[in-house]
């Protein structure tokens, strides 16, 4: 039973109540909203951390399919030869790039020259659990980044491997990998994706036209000009085809090299953390296979007609060249647009090829063509969907990448030939890299000329 002296003290109490809780409510609504909005940040930190991931480990899935593409391309003498070459580059990028590229390529504040040389320090992750430490919930966690960024310096050392394969020194190319992927790449990619010089000129590069595969064909073309043509591949003034060992390995590297480019191109959006990049993610997928079909679609038709019958190496190279072509810009580009641009590159293929078998230059799986070539096209059809982008900087990016990478390769390339020697003697080449270098004999039934 309440007194009447109860009554009135719940009254007062009520009156004292009342005004504290009309002071405190806006202040607790902020507490609620900032803890809203800490939670939205770390779910977006979470998705976008895991699109890295899985992006990553599709693009990772290229190096398979790198291997057999060009396991498939090259004479069944050279096979374990170029397997060797694929699974050492592959990991030497992974050493190489986490001791120097990375931060070369990310510097963040800490530029040796500002907008042009990056940081030279080794990469630290996050402590375990994030201990201790505050991470940036706008973006990703730093081994996320740095677990899908080192996918991409790898594939640029494996477009370099098919060009020059059948005739090059295993220990020499290893060597230039390991510059390639820890200085050269990282350097150029830094003027673009660390907010470099290029990226401030307004370069556009999606996901790496130029920044990626002209930087590994433009690698691949000195080599291999420096390198030479194969043994008899160019005699008499015409060009002895050197059948591959295993078109259906070379058929499986493809299908693997599209898969892959899925994540090489859609984790490239960079965030997974509202609808609206998961919807442009989409959109990039199905702009990234619709120019592959379209390139390997027009080669299928162009190689009709040209040669009264279709080739297939020509079609896995035409839908490759779609797929580079596309990937300097995935996302603004509509469906028809897409399809233009990926059958462009499929066209480049089949003219690039036949061309420079006419300057004699030996590309034994066609990387040239499709990395180099296409990248630069894919680069300059950017000015085509995306209004931020200039032909004038395009050019102009084109050209310093170019620049930058001819004369830094051909300096290393011309260094390894004047001491240790980059090219087998003809007698290996003759027998095959397999038995001279590794001890192998040629796999049984397949193409050992």
């Amino acid at each position: 039973m309440i007194t009447q002296n109860g009554n009135m003290e719940m009254t007062r109490l009520a009156k004292i109540a009342l005004p504290v809780a009309l002071v405190m409510a806006p202040q607790m609504g902020l507490a609620q909203e900032a803890g809203s909005t800490l939670l939205n940040a770390e779910i977006g930190f979470i998705f976008t951390t895991f699109m890295f991931l899985v992006s990553g480990f599709l693009v990772f899935f290229m190096a398979a399919g790198f291997a057999m593409l060009e396991a498939g391309l090259v004479r069944g003498k050279n096979v374990a030869m170029q397997l060797t070459k694929n699974i050492a580059l592959f990991s030497l990028a992974s050493l190489f790039f986490y001791i120097l590229g990375y931060n070369l390529m990310y510097p963040g504040d800490g530029w040796t020259i500002t907008n042009v040389l990056g940081a030279f320090s080794i990469t630290g992750l996050e402590p375990v659990g994030l201990e201790g430490a505050e991470p940036d919930l706008s973006y990703a966690s730093v081994g996320s980044d740095f677990f899908f960024q080192l996918m991409f310096c790898a594939a640029t050392a494996s477009i370099v491997s098919g060009a020059v394969a059948e005739r090059i020194k295993l220990w020499p190319f290893l060597v230039f990998v390991i510059l390639l992927t820890s200085v050269i790449y990282p350097i150029q990619a830094s003027w673009k994706w660390g907010g470099g010089f290029l990226d401030a000129m307004g370069f556009q590069d999606f996901a790496g036209s130029t920044v990626v595969h002209s930087v590994g064909g433009w690698a691949a073309l000195c080599g291999a000009i420096i390198l030479g043509p194969r043994l008899g591949k160019y005699k008499n003034g015409k060009v002895t085809p050197f059948p591959g060992s295993n078109l259906s390995l070379a058929t499986l590297g493809t299908f693997i090299l599209w898969l892959g480019w899925f994540g090489f191109n859609g984790g490239s959006q960079l965030y997974m953390d509202t609808a609206a990049n998961v919807s442009d993610i989409s959109r990039i997928f199905s702009n990234t296979n619709t120019s592959a079909a379209a390139g390997a679609v027009t080669a299928l038709i162009l190689t009709q007609l040209l040669y009264k019958k279709p080739d297939l190496t020509m079609i896995l190279n035409g839908a490759l060249a779609g797929l580079v072509s596309i990937t300097a810009e995935p996302l603004t580009p509509s469906l028809i647009s897409a399809t233009l641009i990926g059958g462009v590159g499929g066209a480049i293929v089949v003219f690039a090829v036949p061309m420079l078998d006419r300057l004699k230059i030996d590309d034994v799986v066609g990387a040239i063509p499709v990395h180099l070539f296409a990248g630069i096209w894919g680069t300059i059809a950017v000015v085509f969907t995306n209004d931020a982008a200039s032909l004038g900087t395009q050019l102009s990016s084109i050209l310093i990448v170019g620049a930058f990478v001819c004369v830094s390769s051909s300096v290393v390339w011309f260094a390894l030939k004047k001491t240790v020697g980059i090219r087998v003697d003809e007698e290996t080449e003759i027998n095959g890299l397999d038995m001279a270098e590794l001890g192998m004999e040629a796999y049984p039934g397949m193409n050992a000329a």
